[in-house]
């Protein structure tokens, strides 16, 4: 392992992102019924990749809201409506929603943008409640903006969650957190840019339950000019990273702390002067393993241990990584899926 000096968040961090405006939410009138014709219906199709379409804890994959009906939503109140509702469904956002805190997202439903223009500002999604599960919830073609809190908070052991092509800004607190004994998760193909606190897994050095849980797969997303936490990693194993592209990332890109077992692999890193860490700040070091990735203009990876292997859950193509610079920019965030 390279002798590095320890990092610590004192020494490296200058800022944090802007706080968020709130915006209040008043009376909707009753969200219309959709049959989501075309291009909608080809999206609520597609399927899950990653640990989020494993066979486990009674679920065959990530489904979301499939068994139920699609209804079009246009306002924050609506929105909260169908998301807390105990049945499956697809809530299909149009146009720009505000809304005030979290919004809580209950077991099977799907959360699909329409066009390049849904946007969901002014608070964020909690996937489940203590008494009311975040289970089987897709999250998909959704810009995200100046939350007042987390803007996606998968938690309180919602599993079998697939977030995908969505874009990530200004929030204020972390923009993707996952989280309290949460697992089987995809972050596929998603933009986080204009951001400090991007995307933490574990809740604090001290939720030990978080072990055995958190199995998180990141792929295909891009790391923009955030600052941190990409994702960074406590207990959890294993935690498979590949093919992101990390651009002018300020702090650090990976950090596996607390005994996770992090595969980094694949990727590409760009001016990212630590791009994969064990430990960080008061934290214990986490074992990592990296592989096939580039450093342009990046400093070593610092690694440590073993990791259970990936494709013990799963079977995935690993892409050329010279080719990320091009083809994750051009296909991640809002208006791309078919």
């Amino acid at each position: 392992m390279p002798d590095v000096p320890p990092i610590t968040r004192r020494g490296l961090l200058a800022g944090t992102a802007a706080s968020a405006a709130l915006a209040a939410v008043g009376a909707a009138p009753p969200a219309r019924a959709s049959t989501a014709p075309g291009r909608l219906a080809a999206a609520a199709a597609q399927s899950a990749d990653g640990f989020a379409s494993v066979s486990a804890l009674g679920l065959n994959g990530t489904t979301g809201g499939a068994a139920g009906p699609a209804v079009t939503v246009t306002t924050g109140a609506q929105l909260r409506d169908y998301a807390g509702r105990n049945s499956p469904c697809t809530l299909l956002v149009s146009g720009r929603i505000e809304i005030d805190g979290m919004i809580t997202v209950v077991a099977d439903k799907t959360i699909l943008g329409v066009g390049s223009t849904a946007e969901i500002t002014g608070g964020g999604l909690q996937l489940g409640s203590t008494t009311r599960p975040g289970n089987n919830v897709i999250i998909r073609n959704i810009r995200f903006t100046h939350a007042s809190d987390d803007s996606v908070s998968v938690t309180n052991r919602a599993h079998h969650v697939w977030i995908d092509h969505c874009d990530f800004s200004q929030g204020y607190d972390g923009l993707l957190d996952i989280k309290r004994e949460s697992d089987y998760v995809t972050v596929s193909w998603n933009h986080f840019h204009d951001h400090s606190k991007t995307c933490l897994l574990g809740h604090n050095d001290s939720h030990t339950a978080d072990r055995g849980k958190l199995r998180v797969t990141y792929h295909h997303n891009f790391f923009d000019g955030t600052d941190q936490r990409h994702p960074r990693v406590r207990f959890a194993e294993p935690v498979h990273v590949y093919n992101n592209y990390y651009r002018n990332n300020r702090l650090y890109g990976v950090a596996s702390t607390e005994d996770a077992g992090v595969l980094v692999e694949g990727n590409y890193f760009e001016n990212v002067a630590h791009p994969v860490y064990s430990g960080y700040d008061d934290s214990g070091p986490g074992r990592v393993v990296e592989r096939d990735n580039l450093y342009v203009n990046s400093g070593a990876p610092h690694t440590l241990g073993s990791v259970i292997e990936p494709r013990t859950f799963y079977a995935y193509t690993l892409d050329a990584p010279s080719t990320v610079p091009t083809t994750v920019p051009a296909g991640v965030g809002v208006g791309r899926i078919a």
